[in-house]
């Protein structure tokens, strides 16, 4: 076959950072892997080939130097020849393949598609109003972080997390949710979602059983499902998760996963009197408290509900947190608070399992908390916030009137509606996306896909002037 077939942009002109011997060789690889240039086909000599395309010859040498090192060529008296690759790297041969089909687990393929969206997008919920956030006082935390790094700090950070860090969390915690630990309780994660999957792997094996809300937090779902749990859906009511005498019998669970202080997605708080029944009945499983939303208590200002892990310290309760509502999603930042007697045995299994990091950013976040400046950005949103959902609360109102019922408020960044009948929650959720607005179809978090047709909206995003225009471009019927 004539080398023109293959060389025909060899002259093309060159980008920014090529270089026409790198062009060369990337084409005759190319034409060679490709099966265009068949083994053991001779080319011309160097000099033949720069006299034919017009380059220094150097640049030819150096294509053929690189491509007789990497095994793609052969040189002998006769010249340079195309080399005889392995048949697992020539055109036409296809890639080997597990026997039995795809080449994932068998969990791994169960496990239900996440909801996907722009999340810096109005509405979305679980952001927190980025553009509101302290940046300069965070980039002076984080620039005297760096300040003080050594070999250590860039290395593997220290497992569990810095020192300085949980000493901050176990203070903030106390302070702001009645959380009743001391540091060595502390654990820090690269987020919410990485101390789940930690929960579902370190205590709990494969075939055990799971309590998940139903609705769930689909990413705890997720975690528990990869490892090989067995999720049971416990419905929620007003007064949060409501298992019945039956489904104890029937299931009794090693893990519990719940979100008391504002039930994700549809936002009840968990009632004393089922927290306490949780915290008896549990025998010897876990009751995992994810705490992802409840620094924004809309129902008592000032008042965060206190967490289940302080009714009773030395329960078998793993308390989980994350910074991204508070700070912002992509610090990757969270913790995890366990029982003082379990304190040694966890934490050998992190140390064995996970690799510590963002050693620099634990410290900023550590000097971020002592200095206080996280409480008062929380105070100054948080007023912001009931605002924003105050509007929001009456845009809805004004749009659909009885058909729509709201759900949620007391905490957190989002409400829920529920949608008359008619449209699908998921047909209402696509054309919002393609007006530049993300809402959440609430039928996404039930275990078989059904259960709600409803809205999950977001608006810690969304300042309150712009949200009854913002609502109007949603739920626009054009």
């Amino acid at each position: 076959m004539p080398l023109d077939l293959f060389l025909k942009s060899l002259n093309d002109p060159l980008g920014p950072h090529e270089s026409r011997q790198a062009r060369l060789y990337g084409l005759l690889k190319e034409a060679i892997l490709s099966g265009r240039l068949a083994p053991g086909a001779r080319l011309p000599g160097t000099r033949q080939l720069a006299a034919d395309y017009r380059m220094a010859r150097n640049c030819a040498l150096f294509a053929y130097q690189q491509l007789l090192a990497e095994g793609f060529l052969q040189a002998d008296r006769g010249g340079t020849r195309v080399g005889a690759l392995p048949l697992s790297a020539s055109a036409g041969s296809s890639p080997a393949k597990v026997p039995g089909g795809p080449c994932l687990s068998l969990r791994a393929r169960q496990l239900p598609p996440s909801i996907s969206g722009e999340n810096y997008l109005p509405f979305a919920p679980g952001v927190p109003d980025l553009n509101a956030f302290p940046w300069r006082a965070w980039s002076r935390a984080l620039q005297r972080a760096w300040n003080e790094v050594s070999a250590r700090q860039v290395a593997y950070a220290e497992p569990g997390g810095e020192p300085e860090l949980r000493r901050a969390v176990a203070t903030f915690l106390s302070a702001r949710r009645g959380v009743a630990c001391t540091h060595e309780q502390v654990f820090i994660f690269p987020g919410a979602q990485a101390a789940l999957d930690a929960c579902a792997r370190l205590l709990a094996d494969s075939g055990d059983t799971v309590w998940l809300e139903e609705p769930c937090y689909t990413a705890a779902r997720n975690a528990m499902l990869a490892a090989g749990l067995t999720t049971v859906a416990v419905a929620v009511d007003r007064d949060g998760m409501a298992p019945d005498e039956m489904l104890w019998a029937a299931s009794p669970p090693r893990l519990i996963y719940v979100t008391p202080s504002h039930q994700y997605p549809l936002g009840s708080v968990l009632s004393l009197e089922r927290r306490l029944d949780l915290l008896n009945r549990i025998g010897g499983g876990w009751l995992i408290e994810d705490d992802y939303d409840s620094d924004f208590n809309h129902a008592r200002p000032g008042a965060p509900l206190p967490a289940i892990q302080g009714l009773r310290p030395d329960a078998p309760v793993i308390y989980v947190g994350t910074f991204s509502k508070l700070l912002y999603p992509g610090l990757r930042i969270a913790y995890m608070v366990v029982p003082r007697w379990a304190v040694k045995d966890i934490g050998e299994a992190v140390r064995n399992l996970y690799r510590g990091g963002q050693a620099v950013e634990q410290r900023a976040l550590a000097r971020f908390l002592d200095g206080g400046q996280l409480t008062r950005h929380i105070r100054s949103m948080a007023p912001i916030y009931r605002e924003r959902q105050s509007v929001l609360r009456a845009e809805l109102r004004a749009r659909f009137g009885d058909g729509g019922e709201i759900l949620g408020g007391q905490a957190g960044l989002h409400l829920v509606l529920r949608l008359p009948g008619g449209l699908p929650d998921t047909a209402f959720a696509e054309a919002a996306l393609r007006r530049g607005v993300v809402v959440r179809a609430l039928s996404s978090y039930y275990s078989q896909g059904g259960g709600g047709n409803g809205l999950v909206l977001g608006y810690g995003m969304a300042e309150a002037k712009q949200i009854p225009g913002l609502v109007a471009r949603a739920f626009s019927r054009s």
